[in-house]
Order: structure tokens, then C-alpha cells, then sequence
């Protein structure tokens, strides 16, 4: 005779295995919509639907939504008055952007997989290597593991601060994954110089980079594999779980200062920064690196990628269903928000939005737009007693805008956070009032 859990789990049946295309076409279906509009096509400057790279052609969408008026155009003159205008705009944000995070989410328990002392460049360190194991009792048909590195100075006196980072795990000597280019330091030993640690969460491992994974991962075991409904969030969100759930674990170690951890991320880890930057309020700072549209740029623009892009096959799993309207039948115009708004949402937290220069990393990300965007955003940081950017006038490359609590910077070179370490690392530890205890091992 089968007892009731015996029964339960004979009723699990394996993850359904699905496409990219079979997924996408099922989620066009629920939502109703035939076509959608081209994508941008960031290679061939010749296509029919080539990406926009003039200036001139950029603003077809209209004027972008105010910050400092409510839904129903009244002013906001109080930090009273601005936690208001933040309910609106997240509910706004959760419903057509980004996905409502499922109320109810497993526990992830970790666990220490090994640790040792070893050495970085010229730096001894203690390097932990961990696993977050999600519970999967609800549905033991997926299995999710967050892989998570941390690495501090060996021998530190007291906690130290760190910065996480979305990446691609770490290779053997600790250097990071292929995301980082032509970095000399590298951006771990310019880190452990100044005494702090960093850490390396994997998003990928448990939510797929594909709408196929969609599936599985952390929002297959949440809808027991099922297709996501219109609202439901998508990777960037779910990544931004993952992110919180390691600071669980790095705020519960005692070689890490809790209260002064970044996240940092590049390009769609940079969209997830600021995701995970706007819902989880106990991050100290954040680095957005060349996040591009998802992220800090305008969707209101048309330059580089586009929400057709992100609406596509190829990009629709970052973000909820609801969004994919806004590539057809509905246009940018006609989203209640902009992202200007939502890197408001972090005020007055510390964010540094970085980009490379359109010569070497292209138009595809839109580093004018993220200027603007961020110019824009400038006014919470004010209101709520920070320092917004203190111009309109975009920096020349290499300059940048460090002094503020939201800060600006345009390196010269291409697509990577590489050239924007240093500013980042003095920002932050000026921000936070940090004290560097340089280390020469």
C-alpha cells in the first residue's frame, strides 16, 4: 500500500522536454499575438531591419514617462510621497516587464563543497567552493544547485567587504570566467589588493540562458514544469533569486562583511544587476555593466537592440510574457514605464553604470541611452538625500561621473566591465567609506 508521500511522488511525472521555438510559439499562443515586429539586426548594417545607429532616427516612441509624477499626474515632493510612486512603479514593472516573483519560493540550504588555501597571482587567499541545494520536494522531477565561489584574503583582520559577480564560474588559480577581456590586473588580484574578497554565482546552472530551459531550473520547479503564465517572471528575475539566495549565505559567513557586499554584472548579468540591484535592498552597491535594453537603456529609443530583440526567440526568457506585446501588437509607446524609472527604484543605494566606447563595443548597447536613462534617473537619488549625476552632459570616454552616489562611466574600450574595475573599486570604497588594507604577499 503506497503511504501518501509514496503516492505523491508516483504522480511526478519527468520535465517535459521542449524547444526554444515549440516554447516561444506556445507562449505567442496564450498571449493571443500573431507577429510580431522584426528584431534588430546588429550585424549586417545593410538588412531591411538593420539596428538603428543614428542619432537622429532614435526617438520614434515619444517622450519617455515622468519619474517624479504619480500614475495620475500629480507631483511628488516627499520621501512619503516617493515610497508611493515605488509601489506603483513595481507593480507596473512586475506585471509588463519583468514577471511577478512566485510568492512562495523553495528553501536552499548550503553546503561547503571544499576549502583551501591557495594562492592568487601574488595573494594568498582562502578559497571556498559551495552548493545551494534547492528543496524539490514540491515537484523532485527538477533538481536546481547554485553553484556559488567565494575568495578572501587569508589572514584578514576582521570581515571584509566583497563583490559579487554574475559570471561563468571561476578556472583553476581563481582567475574568472570568459567574460572578463584584456584585464591587466586582473580584476580579482585589483580586488585582494585592496583587502577584500570576491565571489562567482553561476546563474546559468540554475536557470537556463534559453526559453528550452524555461522548463526547468528554478522556474520549471516552481511551475512543475509547466508553461509560464502571462505574469510570470523570467530569467533575469529568477537570476536575481539566485544572487539574494547567496547573499543569505554570504552574509551568514564570518570572513564577509555582510552589510558591504556589491553584485556586478556584464551585459545580460549587467540587466541582471540591476534587477537583482532593484529587489533585494540589502545589496551595498551595485555595478551595471553595458546592460543595454533590459537594462539601464530606453526602451523608448530605437538604437542598437531593440524590445523586438528581447521579445524574439532568442532573448524572451529574460523577461515575463506580458512584454512580449510591446513587440507587437503593442510598440514601446504604450509600456506605462521606462527604464530610467526603474533604476530609480534603487535610490538611494549606491549603482555605477558603466558602458564601453560605440568605436570598439558597437551601438548594440546603447551607451548614449544609458546616460540619459541614468541622467534621468538622477532625481529619487536627490529627493531621498543622495547625490544624483551632477550633469546632462555626457562624459567624455575615460572621465566619467565617480564623484556622486549614482556615478557614470564610459571606458574606451569594448564589450567589458575590464577598463571600469578601478574607478568602480575607488567609487565604491569612497561610497562606503571603506578602508583599504593593501596586501603584497
Amino acid at each position: 500500500m503506497l503511504t501518501a508521500l509514496a503516492f505523491s511522488l508516483a504522480l511526478q511525472t519527468p520535465t517535459p522536454t521542449v524547444t526554444t521555438e515549440q516554447d516561444h510559439r506556445e507562449t505567442l499562443a496564450m498571449l493571443g499575438i500573431q507577429t510580431l515586429r522584426p528584431y534588430a539586426d546588429g550585424m549586417v548594417p545593410t538588412a531591411p531591419n538593420a539596428a538603428n545607429t543614428t542619432e537622429s532616427k532614435a526617438w520614434i516612441w515619444g517622450d519617455v514617462p515622468p519619474l517624479m509624477k504619480f500614475s495620475d499626474g500629480s507631483e511628488i515632493k516627499s520621501r512619503e510621497d516617493w515610497q508611493r510612486r515605488r509601489g506603483e512603479l513595481l507593480e507596473a514593472f512586475d506585471r509588463e516587464v519583468y514577471g511577478r516573483t512566485p510568492k512562495r519560493l523553495p528553501k536552499v540550504t548550503w553546503t561547503l563543497v571544499e576549502e583551501k588555501q591557495e594562492k592568487i597571482g601574488d595573494f594568498d587567499v582562502i578559497r571556498k567552493s559551495l552548493k545551494g541545494v534547492v528543496d524539490n520536494r514540491s515537484y523532485p522531477a527538477i533538481s536546481v544547485e547554485i553553484p556559488l565561489t567565494l575568495v578572501t584574503p587569508a589572514g584578514a583582520k576582521g570581515k571584509v567587504p566583497v563583490i559579487l559577480e554574475f559570471g561563468f564560474g571561476m578556472r583553476p588559480g581563481g582567475a574568472a570566467g570568459p567574460n572578463r577581456q584584456n584585464q591587466a590586473p586582473a580584476w580579482t588580484q585589483q580586488i585582494l589588493k585592496r583587502g577584500w574578497g570576491y565571489a562567482v554565482i553561476v546563474p546559468n546552472a540554475y536557470q537556463a540562458d534559453s526559453g528550452a530551459g524555461l522548463r526547468s531550473g528554478i522556474i520549471g520547479l516552481v511551475n512543475k514544469g509547466k508553461l509560464r503564465k502571462p505574469d510570470d517572471w523570467g530569467a533575469l528575475k529568477a537570476w536575481a533569486w539566485g544572487a539574494s539566495r547567496a547573499l543569505d549565505y554570504l552574509q551568514s559567513d564570518k570572513a564577509v562583511d555582510g552589510k558591504k557586499v556589491a553584485i556586478e554584472g556584464l551585459s545580460r548579468y549587467g540587466k541582471a544587476t540591476l534587477v537583482t540591484m532593484v529587489y533585494e535592498p540589502r545589496f551595498a552597491a551595485g555595478f551595471v555593466g553595458s546592460s543595454g535594453a533590459g537594462g539601464v537603456k530606453l526602451w523608448r529609443r530605437d538604437f542598437g537592440e531593440r524590445e523586438t530583440n528581447l521579445a524574439s526567440s532568442g532573448e524572451y526568457h529574460w523577461m515575463t510574457p506580458n512584454f512580449i506585446k510591446y513587440a507587437g501588437p503593442l510598440t514601446p509607446a504604450d509600456l506605462p514605464v521606462d527604464q530610467h524609472q526603474f533604476l530609480a527604484l534603487c535610490a538611494p543605494r549606491p549603482v555605477f553604470v558603466g558602458t564601453g566606447s560605440p568605436n570598439v563595443e558597437g551601438h548594440w548597447v546603447d551607451s548614449r541611452g544609458m546616460f540619459i536613462s541614468t541622467a534621468l534617473a538622477s532625481p529619487a537619488w536627490e529627493l531621498l538625500g543622495s547625490s544624483g549625476l551632477p550633469t546632462s552632459v555626457m562624459p567624455k570616454e575615460d572621465s566619467g561621473l565617480t564623484d556622486s552616489v549614482l556615478a557614470f562611466r564610459q571606458h574606451s574600450g569594448g564589450h567589458t566591465n575590464g577598463p571600469n574595475w578601478a574607478s568602480f573599486l575607488d567609487w565604491f570604497g569612497r561610497v562606503l567609506n571603506i578602508s583599504t588594507s593593501p596586501r603584497q604577499n
